[in-house]
């Protein structure tokens, strides 16, 4: 294996920055850790879910880019992964099934590296739909749904995750119609924290500082303690 090459399915979580190859159930996927400052440190660990891979989403979008930017902030470790066939993750895509797979690869090499961490899910759009559907079998600390893709997938079928909620949403979103987004949520119980972001679409543009702020104090009161604060 060359200096350059990512590890593939490393026995222990990276204490810094760090590209890596995790199993999946179609193969390899690509995954991106990174650590906060030490001093910032909490036990807990965010997974998160890019848009649709058939409209050119992955780990690098730029709301998924903010989603893991706020949370390292707030310290949480984090980590974005490249659904099957995208990127260098291998596989094709498979409407959502396969895609929640490989979401519970990566969810249970996270909880076998750092066993004690809190695990966080989020997702945007697409990877909103998925981090709901592995939702229901996971214990979290706390799930973000930011512009939740209700109008193309089954979002009724699913069920309240049971852990705190927080869903943002653009109230100019061109993808995903506000007003079938704000009905959905409002059959849900309980009702997940309903967070509308006025004169944004379904990216954030020109918006995303805004979005990182709501992101910030959404889950503020969720947040394990700081290592360092426990002692």
């Amino acid at each position: 294996m060359s200096p350059t090459t990512p590890p593939f399915h490393p026995d222990a979580f990276p204490d810094e920055r760090a590209e890596l190859y995790l199993r999946g159930p179609a193969g390899r996927l690509e995954c991106l850790v990174d650590v906060p400052e030490a001093e910032e440190a909490r036990p807990a660990t965010f997974v998160i879910c890019h848009p649709h891979p058939q409209h050119g989403g992955t780990m690098h979008n730029k709301v998924v880019t903010i989603m893991e930017r706020s949370m390292r902030e707030l310290g949480l470790n984090t980590v974005r992964f490249n659904f099957r066939g995208v990127g260098e993750s291998e596989g094709q895509y498979d409407d959502g099934y396969g895609e929640t797979d490989d979401l519970f690869a990566v969810t249970e090499w996270v909880r076998r590296t750092r066993p004690d961490d809190q695990l966080w899910l989020g997702g945007f759009s697409f990877g909103s739909y998925i981090s709901l559907r592995a939702a229901q079998n996971l214990k979290l600390g706390q799930l973000v749904s930011i512009a939740p893709a209700v109008s193309r997938f089954s979002f009724a079928d699913l069920q309240h995750p049971g852990c705190p909620w927080l869903v943002i949403q653009g109230d100019e979103d061109e993808v995903v119609p506000f007003d079938e987004v704000r009905d959905w949520v409002e059959t849900v119980e309980p009702a997940p924290d309903f967070v509308v972001m006025e004169r944004a679409g379904h990216f954030f543009h020109r918006r995303l500082m805004d979005l990182r702020g709501l992101l910030k104090n959404g889950v503020s009161a969720q947040l394990p303690e700081r290592f360092h604060d426990t002692g």
